[in-house]
C-alpha cells in the first residue's frame, strides 16, 4: 500500500498512516457486512482511481476471485465511486452487478479524515446465498451500517488505537451489541458460551454488561470501575476478564454513526485454554531455570570438595590435577548459572568467556594479560557448555606451558562469527562447506612456543584430549595448534553454529 499510495496519489504521510489504521481495522467491517472491501484512492491528477488494499470476509462468500490491489480504473467508469468521492456520502443506488453469473451488490463508503475525503471503500456483497436473515445476521448488518457511517464521518478508526488483528477478538469469536446505557441488546451464541464459562447462569440480554462482568470476576473489594466502564462500551478499549471458570478477552467499540454514542459493540474471545497453556509454559520455564540453578549449586559443591581434597594432598602433581578439575567443573557451572537466569536454552557467551578468562588467569605463574576481541554472540546451551570447557582447557594450557614463573606475557582470544559457508580449517583440510554459520576462535600467546616436532593430534596431554574430543566429536568442528607467526603458539577452533540473527 505504501508504494501504491506514494507512486500514484498526492496523499501525505499522515493521510497514509490513517489508511493503515483503517486497513488494520476493516476486517471487522468486512465480516459484519458479509462483503468484500476494496479501498480506492484517486490518483494525483484526479483522472483515475488506484486500488491500494483489499479484504475478503470470513463470514460469507467472496465477490472477487482475483486480487484487485494495484488496479487502475478511469474516473467515470464506476459512478458510485465518483458520487461517494464528490459528495462525501455513502452511495447505495443502482442495480446489482453480475460477475461470472453471480449477482453482487456494490456500495461506496467515503473515507474521511479531518474533513477531507481520502478515498472510497467499495463494499461488494455476494447475493448468491441471500436468504431470510437471522437475528445474528441482522445485528451484524446494523453494526456494519453504523461503522460505515462512522468511516464516512471520519470518526472511525479511532486515532491511537492500532489493533493487532492476530491477537484481538474477531466477529466470529463472539459479539455483543449494547445500547447507550450498556445494556445487552443481543449476544451471539459464542459470546453467551464464553460468559457461561465465566460462571453466568442466565441469559445476557437485558442485563448491564459492565456490572454483570464485574460480578463474574473474582472479588476484589470495591466495584472495579475500569471493568464496568470498558464492558459497558463507553470507550475503545481492550482487556481480559478472569472468572472462576475461564478467561475472556474483551474489546469494546463505541458506535457513534451520527456523532452521538447510540451503543457499543463488544467483541470477545474465550482464551481460557490459551492462558492455561501459557501458564504451563511459564511453570516449565521456571522449573528448567531452577534445575540449572541446582546443577550450578551442585557443581560448585563438587568444586569445593575437590579444593578441600587438594589442600590435603602431599603430592604437588596430585594437587595440580585436582586444581585443574576444579577449573573444569567451574567452567560448566558458569554456563548453568547463566542458563538459570534466562527464559530459554540460549546464553550470551561473551559474558561466560570473560568469566572463564578471569578464572583461568588466577593460575598464571607470572604477569600474563588475557584479552578478548570480537563477539561470540548468543549460543545454544548444547554448544555453550562444551565450548566453555574447551576454552578453559586451551587457556589453562597456554598459561601453564607458555610462560616461565614470573614471566610477563599476553594471551589474546580473537573471535569471528559469520553466516558464510565454510571455514578456515574446513578449507585447509578440503572438507568443503558444512554449515551456514561459523565461529572461528583463535587463542594466541607470545610465550615460548611449541616443542620441536610437537603434534597436537598425538599429544597425550589430558587437556588436549578433552579439547579434541569436544570440538571434533560433540561440536562437529575443527581444532589445530600451530606455531604463531612471530613467536608463541596459536590455537584455532572452527565450529559450526547457527547464523547470527
Amino acid at each position: 500500500m505504501n508504494d501504491l499510495v506514494r507512486q500514484h496519489t498526492a496523499l501525505s504521510e499522515s493521510d497514509l498512516e490513517w489508511l493503515h489504521l483503517l486497513v488494520s481495522e476493516w476486517q471487522l467491517l468486512s465480516d459484519l457486512s458479509f462483503a468484500d472491501l476494496v479501498l480506492w484512492v484517486p490518483t494525483r491528477d484526479g483522472t483515475r482511481y488506484v486500488s491500494v488494499a483489499q479484504m475478503r470476509p470470513n463470514t460469507g462468500p467472496t465477490s472477487y476471485q482475483d486480487d484487485m490491489v494495484g488496479h487502475l480504473v478511469p474516473r467515470g467508469r464506476r459512478p458510485l465511486l465518483d458520487a461517494a468521492l464528490d459528495e462525501g456520502r455513502i452511495v447505495r443506488e443502482g442495480d446489482p452487478e453480475w460477475r461470472e453469473e453471480v449477482p453482487v451488490r456494490v456500495e461506496s463508503i467515503p473515507v474521511r479524515r479531518e474533513g477531507r475525503v481520502l478515498g472510497v471503500i467499495a463494499r461488494n456483497t455476494n447475493l448468491l446465498t441471500v436468504r431470510t436473515p437471522s437475528r445474528l445476521e441482522l445485528t451484524y448488518l446494523q453494526s456494519a451500517s453504523d461503522l460505515a457511517q462512522m468511516i464516512a464521518a471520519g470518526s472511525f478508526p479511532f486515532p491511537g488505537q492500532q489493533v493487532d488483528m492476530d491477537a484481538s477478538p474477531r466477529v466470529g469469536d463472539g459479539l455483543i451489541r449494547l445500547d447507550a446505557e450498556g445494556v445487552v441488546q443481543y449476544a451471539s451464541p459464542n459470546a453467551l458460551s464464553a460468559y457461561h464459562r465465566l460462571g453466568l447462569a442466565s441469559d445476557l440480554v437485558g442485563h448491564h454488561l459492565g456490572r454483570t462482568t464485574d460480578e463474574l470476576a473474582p472479588a476484589r473489594g470495591p466495584v472495579d470501575e475500569a471493568i464496568v466502564k470498558l464492558a459497558s462500551g463507553y470507550a475503545p478499549r481492550e482487556t481480559e476478564v478472569e472468572g472462576s471458570g475461564g478467561v475472556i478477552q474483551l474489546r469494546a467499540i463505541p458506535l457513534k454513526p451520527k456523532g452521538t454514542r447510540i451503543g457499543s459493540l463488544v467483541l470477545l474471545r474465550d482464551v481460557t485454554e490459551l492462558r492455561r497453556r501459557e501458564r504451563e509454559l511459564i511453570t516449565k520455564d521456571a522449573t528448567i531455570r531452577e534445575i540449572h540453578h541446582r546443577v550450578k549449586n551442585n557443581l560448585q559443591t563438587v568444586a569445593a570438595l575437590l579444593r578441600l581434597q587438594a589442600r590435603r594432598m602431599d603430592s604437588p602433581q596430585g594437587r595440580e590435577a585436582l586444581d585443574e578439575a576444579v577449573r573444569r567443573v567451574g567452567s560448566i557451572a558458569i554456563v548453568h548459572e547463566t542458563l538459570s537466569q534466562n527464559l530459554d536454552e540460549r546464553v550470551e557467551f561473551d559474558e561466560i568467556a570473560d568469566r572463564v578468562l578471569a578464572m583461568v588467569a588466577e593460575i598464571s605463574p607470572g604477569t600474563v594479560v588475557c584479552r578478548r576481541t570480537g563477539r561470540f554472540g548468543i549460543l545454544d546451551a548444547e554448544v555453550a557448555t562444551p565450548l566453555s570447557m574447551v576454552l578453559t582447557e586451551i587457556l589453562q594450557n597456554a598459561l601453564e606451558h607458555a610462560f616461565a614463573p614470573g614471566e610477563q606475557g599476553r594471551v589474546d582470544v580473537s573471535v569471528v562469527r559469520s553466516g558464510a559457508r565454510g571455514g578456515e580449517l574446513a578449507k585447509k583440510r578440503g572438507d568443503g562447506p558444512r554449515s551456514d554459520g561459523r565461529l572461528l576462535i583463535t587463542v594466541q600467546d607470545d610465550g615460548r612456543g611449541l616443542p620441536e616436532g610437537f603434534d597436537p593430534r598425538r599429544a597425550g596431554n589430558l587437556g588436549l584430549q578433552i579439547v579434541r574430543t569436544l570440538v571434533e566429536g560433540e561440536l562437529g568442528g575443527g581444532f589445530d595448534m600451530v606455531p604463531a607467526p612471530v613467536h608463541g603458539t596459536r590455537v584455532v577452533l572452527d565450529i559450526p553454529v547457527e547464523p547470527q540473527k
